[in-house]
C-alpha cells in the first residue's frame, strides 16, 4: 500500500469522509498523505453532490501528528510545501468540515481541529501541541486561535507547556462541541455530517463565510508567518536536539542552548 492510499476517501449521503488509516504509526502523517488530504479537500469543494466534510482516524487513534522520520529526512520547505496546501485549503473550504477525534491528537492533529466547523472528542480523546517543547513554533495560525477561543492564558498554558488535554477539557475550553463514549463519537460525528448535509448548502455555505469573514485575512497572513517560522525552527540547535532525542528516546538536554 503506498503512503497516498492511507488516506481512505469514501462518500455518501452527501458527506465525504476523509480516514487517517496507519494504525501502526499512531497515524502519524507523511508529505504524501497530506497531499492525498488535499486532494480529497479540493475534489469535495469542487464536487456538487459533496456538501460536508468529515475527518476522522482509526479506531484507537485520531494522528500522532507529523511522521518525524518523514520530516527530517525530507523537511518541508516553503509554502507550497504538502502540509501547507493541505492547511491553507482546510482554512479556505467554502463547504462544511467535521471532524471525529479519539485517542491521541498531537500537533497539528489538534491544529487541524481550530479550522473545523463541528467537532466530536471522545472521552478516551488527548489533545497536545508540544511544538515549544520540540524546538519548534506553532503552526496552523494556532497562537491566534487559541487565545481567541479561550484566552491568553489557557491558549499559553497548552502552547507554552504542551499541555495534554482530556476530550472533555477540549470540550469545556471551546476546541471541541461535544464529548461521547468512545464507541458513539464516530456515529454522533457522523450524524451532525449528515444533518448539516440535509440543510441548505447555499445557506449553510454563505453562513460559514459570515462566520469566519471578521478574521480570515488577518488568519491567513497569521498561518503564513507562522508556517515560515516553523521551517526555520526545524533547522535549530534546539529542534534538532529534541529530534535527536525523541529518535534515541531520549530526554532532551536543552541547558546549552540560549
Amino acid at each position: 500500500m503506498s503512503e497516498s492510499e492511507l488516506i481512505q476517501v469514501s462518500e455518501s449521503g452527501g458527506v465525504m469522509e476523509i480516514s487517517i488509516q496507519r494504525p501502526d504509526r499512531k497515524n502519524a502523517l507523511t508529505h504524501a498523505m497530506y497531499a492525498a488530504m488535499n486532494a480529497a479537500l479540493v475534489t469535495a469543494e469542487q464536487t456538487p453532490a459533496t456538501r460536508v466534510v468529515l475527518i476522522t482516524g482509526t479506531a484507537d487513534c485520531f494522528t500522532a501528528g507529523n511522521d518525524m522520520v518523514d520530516f527530517l529526512s525530507n523537511p518541508p520547505e516553503g509554502r507550497e510545501a504538502p502540509v501547507m496546501c493541505f492547511l491553507r485549503q482546510l482554512v479556505e473550504m467554502k463547504k462544511p468540515v467535521v471532524a471525529a477525534v479519539n485517542g491521541a491528537a498531537v500537533g497539528v492533529g489538534t491544529t487541524m481541529l481550530l479550522h473545523c466547523d463541528l467537532v466530536y472528542v471522545a472521552r478516551s480523546a488527548k489533545l497536545q501541541m508540544p511544538f515549544a517543547s520540540l524546538g519548534l513554533c506553532p503552526e496552523a495560525a494556532s497562537s491566534m486561535l487559541l487565545p481567541m477561543i479561550m484566552g491568553h492564558q489557557r491558549a499559553a498554558e497548552l502552547l507554552l507547556l504542551g499541555t495534554t488535554i482530556s476530550g472533555e477539557e477540549a470540550v469545556r475550553l471551546g476546541i471541541a462541541n461535544q464529548l461521547a463514549e468512545d464507541a458513539e463519537y464516530l456515529l454522533l460525528a457522523r450524524e451532525k455530517a449528515l444533518q448539516l448535509a440535509a440543510q441548505p448548502a447555499a445557506a449553510v455555505r454563505m453562513t460559514k463565510q459570515l462566520l469566519k469573514a471578521p478574521y480570515l485575512d488577518q488568519l491567513k497572513s497569521h498561518m503564513q508567518v507562522e508556517g515560515d517560522l516553523f521551517f526555520q525552527r526545524l533547522s535549530s540547535p534546539e529542534a534538532k536536539e529534541a529530534m535527536s532525542a525523541f529518535m534515541e528516546k531520549r530526554k532532551p538536554d536543552f541547558s546549552s542552548f540560549s
